[in-house]
Order: C-alpha cells, then sequence, then structure tokens
C-alpha cells in the first residue's frame, strides 16, 4: 500500500478536466470527458472527479487511472460472459471504445440491504417501504444484512442534475424502456457478471455487496457492456474477514469504495438539499489510498504511480496526438 506522503504529492496534480480541443464532439459526463470520433469510435477519458449524491463533490488523485485500470481487469475477465464496448487504452486514463446508443436503463444488482442514496433499498426500507422495484421485502431486516437472493433494482438514467428513479420489471417493459428480449438479455446477463465479480471478489478477500451496469446497442443491433464494471465508483465492495462481527455488533463494514467519502459528507449536511461543506486534505488522500488500495486488492498488482512533476493532461494529450 502507498504511504499517504506519496499520495499527497499528487494533491496538486488532478485531473479535474479533461478538455482537448483538437479532439472533435466533447462531452462532459459526471466524471467522464467523452470524445465522438467520425468513425464510430469513442474516446472516454477518466478524470479524477468524485460525483455523488447526482453531483461532483470533490476530485480524489488518481481516481480517474485506478477506475480505468479496474475495468479493464474487468472487462478482460467478464470477456466470455459478455461483449463489450473496449478497442484499446491509449493512456492509463483513456479508453477508446465502440460508440453505442446507450440503454435508459441502469441494472443494479444487491446482495445485501445497504446503501445511502435516495435509490438504495436501505434507504427506502429504513423509511418504511416493504415493496421496492417489485419487489416483497420481509419485516425485521437490518442494515448491511445479506438479503435472502440476489436481487435486480434497476433504474431509470437521469440527464445531468436529475435524479435516478427507480422502475420494476413491468414498468420496464410497459414504458417501452427496453423490450422484453432487451430486459431479459440485460438481466439475465448482468446476473452473471455479478456471479463472477462476486466469485473473484471472495477469493480476495471481498464481498462485493452491489454494482450497476450499464447497457448499449452498436451499430448492428448488438448489445454489449458498456460504462465501466465492478469499480469502486460503480460497485461497494466490503472486507470480508471483518463482515460477521462487525455486522452482529451493528457496526458498518470495513469498506472499499466511495461510500468513505459519501459517509463523511452525510454526517455533516443533507447532501441532496445543503452545500457540500469544503473535504479536508487528509479525507482527499485517504480516499485515494482506499482507491488505490482496491485495485491492487483485485488485480494483485502493484499500482504504479505517475511522475508527479508532469500534469496528467499533458501526458494524455501526448498519448492521444495520433487521434487529432
Amino acid at each position: 500500500m502507498l504511504h499517504p506522503d506519496l499520495l499527497a504529492r499528487h494533491l496538486d496534480r488532478v485531473l479535474d478536466d479533461a478538455v482537448i480541443p483538437e479532439l472533435p464532439n466533447h462531452y462532459r459526463g459526471k466524471v467522464r470527458d467523452n470524445y465522438d470520433l467520425p468513425d464510430g469510435r469513442r474516446i472516454i477519458i477518466a478524470t479524477d472527479r468524485l460525483s455523488a449524491f447526482d453531483r461532483n463533490i470533490a476530485a480524489i488523485p488518481l481516481k480517474g487511472q485506478v477506475l480505468t485500470q479496474i475495468a479493464r481487469f474487468w472487462f478482460e475477465a467478464t470477456g466470455d460472459l459478455a461483449a463489450n464496448h473496449v478497442i484499446e487504452y491509449p493512456d492509463p486514463n483513456v479508453l477508446v471504445c465502440r460508440r453505442l446508443h446507450i440503454l435508459p436503463v441502469e441494472i443494479v444488482v444487491r446482495d445485501y440491504l445497504a446503501g445511502a442514496t435516495a435509490t438504495s433499498i436501505w434507504s427506502m426500507y429504513k423509511a418504511g417501504l416493504r415493496e421496492m422495484y417489485g419487489i416483497a421485502f420481509p419485516q425485521g431486516l437490518r442494515e448491511n444484512e445479506k438479503l435472502p437472493e440476489t436481487i435486480l433494482t434497476p433504474t431509470t438514467k437521469a440527464r445531468d442534475g436529475a435524479h435516478d428513479a427507480p422502475v420494476t420489471p413491468a414498468e420496464i417493459r410497459g414504458q417501452g424502456l427496453l423490450t422484453s428480449a432487451q430486459w431479459q438479455a440485460v438481466s439475465t446477463t448482468a446476473l452473471a457478471l455479478f456471479a463472477r465479480g462476486r466469485a473473484i471478489a471472495r477469493d480476495r478477500g471481498l464481498i462485493l455487496v452491489d454494482t450497476k451496469y450499464e447497457f448499449g446497442v452498436d451499430r448492428g443491433g448488438r448489445i454489449l457492456l458498456a460504462d465501466e464494471i465492478h469499480t469502486p465508483d460503480s460497485s461497494r465492495y466490503w472486507f470480508a474477514e471483518s463482515y460477521p462481527r462487525r455486522f452482529a455488533a451493528g457496526e458498518p463494514p470495513d469498506s472499499f469504495d466511495k461510500d468513505f467519502v459519501r459517509r463523511w459528507v452525510t454526517a455533516r449536511c443533507d447532501p441532496y438539499r445543503d452545500a457540500i461543506p469544503p473535504i479536508p486534505r487528509e479525507i482527499i488522500v485517504e480516499a485515494a489510498r482506499i482507491y488505490i488500495g482496491l485495485y491492487e486488492t483485485i488485480t494483485g498488482e502493484s499500482f504504479v504511480l505517475p511522475p508527479p512533476d508532469t500534469a496528467p493532461l499533458d501526458r494524455i494529450r501526448a498519448n492521444l496526438r495520433r487521434y487529432f
């Protein structure tokens, strides 16, 4: 694990924006800058922005590199289960992929009663709901408890500034968000991907608690896995060894995801209504350490720090010059 002092040297080298004027058709997402090339390829640059509560709340050093490389590991580890949009990785922060028509439903898979967001099943269960996403939940469940079975809790995809909304499979089909065949395909694939991720995480001493998947359709009508897979931005990880003891004691599990920052924020404000307070330097450094630790745990490889005297965007521009 990298020492916090090493990470602190990169605090002034965060990649908050990745605007490259020489590349066409720029679109700024929550955490990625995207460029659409005329030949149907898309360049996706993962920045260090941290998105939570439907807004950007911080920039975490090296986060974009970690997310890109973790997703790369998982895309390669699940390629036999689902075709994906990957073409190449010209830079540690950059994915070149096939441009897809993204389906308007995110497929969220859950194994535990957890979460702090408005669409999480724990938030809704705590508020008294016992039927969510078309699923009936029993009384008496506790926060962070293992669910009787793996469940799908899909949401509609919100535009920037809007909120994702829970939706049932019947509503997905009834509203024409997906056809019956598309829903069958993505739901079956999502469960298979989650089972693979859960097994690999277990071998690394982790619990894959929940995750989200996005799918898109290419020009030939094929459904491909898109966006990212099993990263700490799209997934929740707990340490398996300490989970039983901490759950029995009513304590939150030791986590390996961006809940670390979310919990700091929710302890100090209502993030859906209030201004986010300034996040201290030590919290930012610890968040970077957590992201890097997850990369090393999942992949089994040591994380290589980029040169601290080179601005990330300068390096990315050099590696993408052939696309100008």
